[in-house]
């Protein structure tokens, strides 16, 4: 087979492959899917490892697409740490739903079990969300202090999961039941310490327990 001369990149190795598992199947093998699109298989590996880091790379890139998108906005570096966030979630979940198929196709049923997938995803979302000034206890000691952070980027890691795993299983029209999870969700958790935090996380269980209890 003639080898296309054109300089190949990682979006375009991404394109073909999703194009490939959502309208054929997996490819056999890198050697198969590289005489497929008229590459060496040398060039493949230039890039990617195997079929996995493709994947891998696919979560990587869609959190990037999200952070540029955000920044695109002059205002953005000014919006309080609650709104950074909702912006986030909303930004990058929606371009989740662009997506889907592929996610669905590349998470299956063992997203929460398969950490591989979204290594770096998840270092990449942590150090934006501790990146984010919040609230915190100062405990005038760096040991304790170095732990809340720690604590406050897994928590957040976890919270993203559940968001994640919500929307996958979610039919409403438009996925607007996600959009509501993560509008109460992290509304309750940036309001624990006023008031009417009780309130606020009483809505938000309320929502949990209605939406959620056949899933979780």
């Amino acid at each position: 087979m003639e080898i296309q001369e054109n300089i190949l990149d990682k979006n375009q190795i991404l394109s073909w492959y999703t194009n490939d598992v959502l309208q054929e199947s997996q490819p056999k093998n890198v050697y198969a899917f590289a005489q497929k699109h008229g590459v060496e298989e040398a060039q493949f590996y230039a890039f990617f490892s195997d079929f996995d880091s493709i994947e891998k790379y696919f979560f990587e890139a869609l959190f990037d697409a999200t952070i540029d998108t955000l920044h695109s906005s002059e205002d953005y570096d000014l919006y309080p740490p609650i709104d950074k966030f909702l912006s986030f979630y909303f930004t990058f979940f929606e371009n989740l739903k662009m997506n889907r198929s592929f996610v669905k196709y590349a998470l299956g049923n063992q997203m929460l079990q398969d950490f591989k997938k979204l290594k770096e995803l998840r270092k990449s979302y942590i150090a934006f969300a501790n990146n984010i000034e919040v609230d915190k206890i100062n405990f005038n000691h760096r040991n304790a202090n170095s732990i809340q952070d720690k604590v406050m980027g897994e928590t957040a890691w976890l919270h993203f999961l559940s968001t994640l795993k919500y929307w996958l299983k979610d039919t409403s029209v438009n996925f607007e039941k996600t959009d509501m999870y993560i509008e109460k969700s992290i509304h309750a958790g940036f309001e624990l310490t006023n008031k009417d935090a009780f309130r606020k996380v009483s809505d938000f269980g309320k929502f949990i327990f209605k939406e959620i209890k056949p899933s979780f």
